[in-house]
């Protein structure tokens, strides 16, 4: 029902003319009318959006996705983490935990745009989910406890966004929460994750007494009024404010917007110049539209993130975050991924993330960047150099996927039978398609000699994995199980490229190295519930990396007679610790100019294998080395000296070296 009037508002700084109307606007259908995946928007590319959740553990992601899901009319309830019945937490352990374990992805569409959503985990043992969520799409929403601001595995996330150039928008949630504080979380995201936020929303109300949102951008107020606890917040009223309102909040929307319009003016110079030129006279008369498409630009550019808030536990303030991610996050096309124009309108499609269904065996999901993926095809795997032919091609939602015939690019597929396909893997339509790709990249004329070589592979860039953290034995409980437990594990690394198996060559005992105590607990669980396999995990240990503090140089004699035969070699070298050893996990090593050219390239090889074979037991513990820079100062041999000898000679020195370090 809609009803309006006009009357005259006398602001600050002139008199203007508003219309005042009351919309309660109902989104979505009757809880009845449920959409089908079949029945999902495939509209132009401009329209699609491809986003992830991401947050600390516990502030609402799962929750935030459910509720997205309802309102878009693609689930007949809202399902509750603490129940054990929400869409994205399927597994068995994450419904018994109430914690997301897996990256999750749904497909739903909202106002005519296809949404293509992956919620991720919080926990720092599964990092691995949300790197290779964010290594193929084009925007996320950070979602934030109003009450606590950034936390740890925020910052954890947001780099992970910001190393992939990812576009974000920030949802603060809980606002109704007593300790919820709108003015600590702004404060903490500009400190904390050195970005520039946006505010589009003031909260109405506080704690318990939260009822809705200002959008700053319109100054229309959003009011959830929820009879009951049963209540599902479709239904919310949209009316602009007027002076009936409490002076309070009038003060705080007219200094909030006023605020806003100048940050924006900073940090976006086409807006700038229009408020200069159309409306020097009153900056507050600027249209909300054209405040909207500067904030999009600033967003896109990555030089502000808006802010949002609701509590999405309380059904207020997710619709207004749905319109945001389509109104603020880029298409697709908006995305500059330069290697995969030399494809033009060929296949190319990046898998990153591998799933084992006992029915239908491995289960791949794809980001498809150019051209478009059919069903009952072959399709050329460039980094196996093999043609794989693909059965079916289906939607995902969570655990419940629908078959379709085809799949248009910038939007994410599931496929079967892809049997070779892992985590990183760049699929084409075939392997002369890559090769005329190729070709392009080479004969393109733009770009320098360097460009030229690094687009000639034409393979994208895979998904970075992080070296592991904790370990432990792990034994079949019969040795008639061990093949059970070797396919087991197989299958397990597939899925995880962060879980790593290796057998000890001392005790012959196979090692789970995992990304925490949690996530080897959860394999150990999968593999008995899964696969049927009751196996011994030893003790937790952690794998610790040595390193060293100071520069120390010295020099080390091996003489030594082998048969009739005398070996003598002299070696001076020094190390250093590298200046950012917090970002680097690898070790260096430099030959000094003379040495350089006077060592025969055999005996240069040699010295290298004994620097490196020093490198993997450090002086302390027995562990790996790392941050460490060592330079080859001189290499004195007599002849006949055999270069297993100087190899040997490098190593003793290396030793030697790091034991005088000051620890």
């Amino acid at each position: 029902m809609i009803w309006g009037r006009y009357f005259l508002s006398t602001g600050l700084q002139c008199c203007r003319w508003r219309v005042s109307c009351h919309v309660k606007r109902h989104y979505s259908f009757l809880p009845d009318d449920v959409k089908s995946l079949r029945a999902v928007v495939n509209p132009d590319i401009s329209k699609i959006r491809n986003i992830g959740i991401m947050a600390h553990i516990d502030a609402g992601k799962t929750t935030t996705t459910e509720r997205m899901l309802y309102y878009s009319g693609y689930t007949r309830a809202l399902g509750d983490v603490d129940d054990g019945d929400t869409v994205t937490d399927f597994m068995a352990q994450e419904r018994e935990r109430g914690i997301t374990i897996q990256s999750a992805a749904v497909t739903f569409d909202w106002k005519s745009h296809r949404i293509n959503l992956i919620d991720t985990p919080g926990h720092v043992d599964f990092t691995l989910e949300v790197e290779r969520a964010l290594r193929v799409l084009d925007g996320a929403v950070a979602v934030f406890d109003a009450s606590a601001g950034v936390e740890a595995q925020t910052l954890t996330v947001w780099r992970q966004a910001e190393k992939h150039h990812v576009p974000c928008v920030c949802f603060l949630n809980k606002m109704d929460k007593p300790a919820a504080n709108l003015s600590f979380s702004i404060e903490s995201i500009r400190q904390k994750l050195k970005a520039n936020p946006v505010l589009l929303q003031i909260p109405v109300g506080s704690g318990k007494s939260f009822t809705g949102v200002v959008d700053l951008l319109t100054n229309q107020k959003l009011i959830w009024k929820l009879k009951s606890t049963g209540d599902d917040g479709r239904l919310f009223e949209i009316k602009p404010l007027d002076q009936s309102d409490e002076p309070e909040l009038l003060e705080e929307v007219n200094e909030a917007r006023t605020a806003l319009i100048e940050q924006v003016a900073d940090l976006d110079d086409e807006f700038a110049e229009l408020l200069l030129t159309d409306f020097s006279d009153s900056f507050d008369a600027v249209p909300s539209s054209k405040l909207q498409e500067a904030v999009r630009r600033l967003t896109l550019a990555r030089k502000g993130v808006p802010v949002l808030c609701g509590s999405s536990l309380r059904n207020k303030g997710v619709q207004p975050l749905l319109d945001a991610i389509t109104a603020y996050l880029p298409a697709p096309n908006e995305r500059h991924h330069d290697l995969v124009r030399w494809y033009k309108d060929d296949l190319c499609a990046l898998a990153f993330k591998v799933l084992h269904d006992k029915q239908r065996g491995p289960l791949v999901f794809l980001r498809i960047y150019s051209g478009t993926l059919k069903s009952q095809t072959a399709v050329h795997n460039i980094n196996r150099n093999s043609i794989e032919r693909m059965s079916k091609l289906l939607v995902p939602f969570a655990d419940q996927h629908v078959e379709i015939s085809s799949m248009s690019a910038g939007n994410i597929a599931l496929t079967v039978g892809l049997k070779q396909t892992v985590t990183g893997d760049t699929i084409v339509s075939s392997k002369a398609s890559a090769a005329a790709a190729a070709r392009r990249a080479q004969s393109d004329d733009d770009g320098t000699e360097k460009k030229r070589r690094e687009y000639a592979s034409v393979v994208l860039s895979g998904v970075e994995v992080p070296d592991p953290v904790f370990f432990c034995t792990i034994e079949p409980p019969t040795m008639a199980k061990q093949a059970d437990l070797e396919n087991a594990l197989n299958c397990l690394q597939r899925e995880d490229p962060s879980l790593k198996v290796r057998v000890d060559p001392d005790s012959g005992q196979t090692i789970l190295c995992g990304m925490g105590e949690l996530h080897i607990e959860i394999i150990h669980d999968r593999i008995r519930r899964e696969y049927g396999i009751e196996t011994q995990l030893g003790p937790l240990q952690v794998a610790y990396r040595e390193t060293i503090l100071h520069e120390v140089s010295t020099t080390d004699t091996l003489d030594r007679t082998v048969g009739d035969r005398r070996h003598v070699v002299t070696v001076e070298l020094a190390v250093r610790p590298l200046e950012d050893n917090s970002t680097s996990g690898s070790c260096e090593l430099a030959f000094k100019e003379e040495v350089d050219r006077m060592l025969p390239a055999e005996m240069k090889e040699a010295v290298e294998n004994g620097v490196h074979s020093s490198y993997l037991q450090g002086p302390l513990l027995g562990y790996p080395l790392q941050g460490i820079s060592t330079l080859i100062q001189s290499v004195y041999m007599e002849p006949g000296t055999s270069p297993a000898m100087v190899s040997a000679c490098v190593s003793r020195c290396m030793l030697k070296v790091n034991q005088l370090q000051d620890y």
